[in-house]
């Protein structure tokens, strides 16, 4: 019979959201025959909107199947803020039965089908081919788009906007590809007055203008520096948290136009810093040997893997290595449990250098060797796999370990 027979279709990644257990066990079982979803992670409660956006962004599901029977209100809004999500998400609304008021009022909150139990074999294969019709009518996106790579403190002053900076040049004179580098440390950047820049504009104006970006706004907006352009933090701190739909909109944009796009962010616990990791390719954790420094990365470690970020999504950098410091390699994995790419040597004269006249670094120096090894080690000189990129499969172990968070 055809209820039988098996799914030929891959299944479409979801995220469940089913309060009511019993019918997330219908569910389940249902889903053993028809292979028609697989459920990357399963939330046993509504969960606050922070949450659910961290959770879209890690996971990047084709579906979200949403419990509507507990409690409708709250199942409604949740319903209300992913129908809105970029790029949209298709939402399944679920049910113990076939209630037609309920129905309406799911699909008028943004719902684009509603399925209920015991979850007809049939219903769930044609809801899914829906779907993928759907998704494919939102329009074709490049086959190829550029990585984001997120350099981010464990502690304040550990460097990196130095090291983002520094590493994006080095991208862009190894590879000769398209660099943008932004600063969303909106308080306190620095990565402007690294390089002398005079910019009228700033990564708020182009978030505030994201709607309307074209050739000619985004070229008024950007700087170049030595063949890297350069999205600088407001002159005047902003306190304004940023929206997290239009970060997204801002790093589509930006990865249809670059190979490589470069983001300093505030330390590793600040809201901005974990939006721009959850929607990296590669994190780069930057501290320094001093005990606090070390301690926070720990620290910072522990939420990445709260948060269901895998190992292979971030790595730590050791900057301002003294040489007679006596850790070594293979003691910085084991205080970590997590890959050390890079230790960056203390030059403090090389880099006053630098700064005070705002040029790139060169690799004329212990310390822009390291660089460029790093920045080697980033763009994944020589090897053809994209570096930092999460399977379905480390996507699916990661969200195992996916805990309630506000």
């Amino acid at each position: 019979m055809q209820g039988n027979r098996q799914y030929r279709e891959q299944p479409l990644t979801a995220l469940l959201i089913a309060p009511d257990r019993a019918l997330a066990q219908q569910l389940a079982t249902a889903l053993h025959e028809t292979r028609a979803f697989q459920v990357l992670a399963d939330l046993k409660t509504y969960p606050p909107r922070n949450t659910l956006e961290i959770r879209l962004r890690q996971l990047r599901p084709d579906v979200i199947l949403i419990d509507v029977a507990s409690r409708f209100e709250e199942a409604a809004e949740l319903i209300r803020i992913a129908a809105l999500w970029r790029p949209p998400t298709p939402i399944v609304a679920l049910h113990r039965n076939n209630d037609s008021a309920v129905v309406i009022a799911a699909l008028r909150s943004g719902a684009s089908e509603f399925l209920y139990a015991p979850f007809d074999p049939v219903s769930q294969r044609d809801a899914a081919t829906r779907i993928r019709r759907l998704r494919q009518s939102d329009g074709d996106t490049p086959a190829e788009l550029g990585k984001v790579v997120v350099f981010s403190a464990a502690k304040p002053g550990a460097g990196s906007s130095t090291l983002a900076t520094h590493t994006a040049h080095a991208i862009r004179k190894q590879t000769g590809q398209r660099v943008l580098l932004m600063d969303f440390d909106l308080l306190g950047g620095a990565i402007g007055f690294y390089l002398k820049l005079q910019a009228s504009y700033s990564v708020v104006d182009a978030l505030a203008q994201v709607d309307r970006l074209d050739a000619g706004l985004w070229a008024a907006l950007t700087q170049s520096s030595a063949g890297v352009d350069v999205l600088p933090a407001p002159e005047t701190p902003y306190g304004d948290p940023i929206e997290q739909p239009r970060l997204n909109d801002l790093l589509e944009y930006s990865r249809r136009l670059y190979d490589w796009v470069i983001i300093d962010t505030p330390t590793i616990f600040h809201r901005t810093s974990l939006l721009s990791v959850s929607e990296s390719d590669q994190t780069f954790l930057v501290s320094t040997t001093d005990l606090a420094s070390l301690h926070l990365a720990r620290r910072a470690i522990s939420v990445l893997q709260q948060l269901g970020f895998s190992r292979d999504r971030y790595q730590i950098v050791i900057n301002r290595m003294d040489r007679r410091n006596s850790l070594a390699g293979a003691d910085l994995n084991r205080i970590f449990n997590c890959p050390v790419p890079a230790c960056i040597p203390n030059d403090y004269f090389t880099l006053h250098r630098v700064i005070s006249l705002g040029d790139p670094m060169m690799p004329d120096c212990d310390l822009g060797r390291a660089i460029a090894n790093l920045a080697t080690h980033v763009s994944g000189a020589g090897d053809p796999q994209r570096v930092g990129m999460a399977s379905t499969e480390t996507r699916i172990t990661a969200a195992r370990t996916l805990e309630e968070r506000a």
